[in-house]
């Protein structure tokens, strides 16, 4: 199935009995119908879709002349803007770190390159996230109102109380997006103005999937996971990446998938797969091994990198010659697919046509709507997530005894 008017073009095979259901129609119909007339209505989840941005950029304009960016946070509070650094590196001249483990290492390493030029954006929904508080002590003496922001939810927390005690510019983190839906918000577009990306874009297609057009592709392919998560023959699901930028947008798609369907005991796990490198590691169980797994191809069309040709050094290898880097890819995804349907194992391809701030955006809406509406069909509540918030009360028990 081709997306019309789209940056992505997307082909789906799903094998076994997937026929559309009236009610399901109905159902993804009329809650489409309802997410769209809440877009502009009072703050709520989905003013994300929202086209315009609600942020002057004018308030960030003493922060431009910092050439280096240390960005901390946790999960969906860093992973967006991760994803979008990745995946659009080739248009930011600056330099940007992501300080998103406890990684005294790595912290060491990032304090020797620290300088007068490095911008801190410190980022936690709740203000309270640990690792985050740890990694902003670790930098404490160097952060200051005039080289560092802050985005969290307004309320008594501690990186609040931080932006105030230092005087630090203080951006909302809206209360009712999760973390790991918040790329679009603050969270994401904050990174983004001091990357002098075009924010705007990223919104553009924002409401494609509320149109008829596109919807119907939506629809099938909600109706089609949430059979998949319902029948629980699919244990796994293998997101198989042929575009090294977009690695990082596929480490936050697995946060979304694993945080908003991984409830009761239900739920796929997700797994990033960088090929053509995991051919040689673990095509021979992703072929020959137990059929419980679903295949979500990426691949781009853009062959600006990928157009160098290759002069074969040996008449051994003298099918190499005058191919360049992305027909090898193409060829290599091609036996892929080909095999996949000759041993009817479950697959997905994505395919990016350009690579720009309108092609993530509408990667990130449509996996957003569709993990919503399959946590919908499949009775599994999406924006919740009990069995994290267990671990950090325990946490936070020990540490204080």
């Amino acid at each position: 199935m081709k997306l019309e008017n789209s940056n992505i073009s997307s082909n789906n095979f799903f094998f076994g009995n997937n026929l559309l259901q009236k009610k399901n129609i109905n159902f993804i119909k009329n809650k489409l119908k309802l997410y769209k007339n809440s877009i502009n209505k009072k703050e709520n989840f989905f003013n994300l879709f929202k086209k315009n941005i609600n942020i002057k950029k004018n308030k960030f304009k003493k922060y431009q002349k910092f050439n280096q960016i240390y960005i901390i946070g946790m999960g969906g509070s860093i992973l967006g803007s991760e994803a979008i650094y990745n995946f659009l590196n080739f248009k930011i001249k600056k330099k940007v770190k992501f300080i998103n483990n406890l990684d005294k290492n790595y912290l060491v390493k990032l304090k020797k390159q620290f300088s007068k030029k490095t911008l801190f954006i410190l980022i936690s929904k709740s203000g309270n996230t640990l690792e985050t508080l740890t990694n902003i002590n670790f930098f404490a003496k160097y952060i200051n109102k005039n080289n560092s922001i802050i985005i969290t939810e307004n309320k008594n927390n501690s990186l609040q109380n931080f932006s105030k005690d230092k005087n630090i510019l203080f951006i909302e983190h809206k209360p009712f997006f999760g973390g790991r839906f918040s790329v679009l918000s603050e969270v994401g577009i904050v990174p983004c103005i001091l990357f002098n990306l075009n924010v705007s874009n990223f919104k553009k297609n924002a409401q494609d999937y509320f149109a008829k057009k596109k919807m119907s592709y939506l629809i099938k392919n909600a109706n089609s996971m949430s059979e998949i998560y319902r029948n629980k023959k699919i244990n796994s699901i293998v997101l198989l990446n042929y575009v090294p930028e977009l690695e990082k947008f596929l480490f936050w798609l697995q946060q979304l998938l694993s945080e908003s369907l991984g409830k009761k005991g239900r739920g796929l796990l997700p797994v990033v797969s960088n090929a053509p490198k995991d051919h040689h590691s673990l095509l021979q169980l992703y072929l020959d091994g137990p059929k419980d797994k679903i295949f979500y191809i990426f691949e781009s069309k853009r062959k600006k990198i990928s157009d160098l040709k290759i002069n074969s050094f040996n008449k051994t290898a003298s099918y190499l010659n005058k191919k360049n880097y992305h027909q090898i890819i193409e060829s290599q995804k091609k036996a892929i697919i080909q095999t996949f349907k000759n041993k009817k194992i479950r697959f997905r391809s994505f395919v990016l046509k350009k690579h720009n701030e309108q092609t993530l955006g509408e990667l990130f809406c449509y996996f957003i709507l569709e993990t919503i509406l399959i946590g919908n069909l499949a009775h599994i509540n999406p924006y919740s997530q009990p069995a994290v918030e267990q671990v950090k009360i325990k946490t936070r028990r020990i540490l204080i005894k």
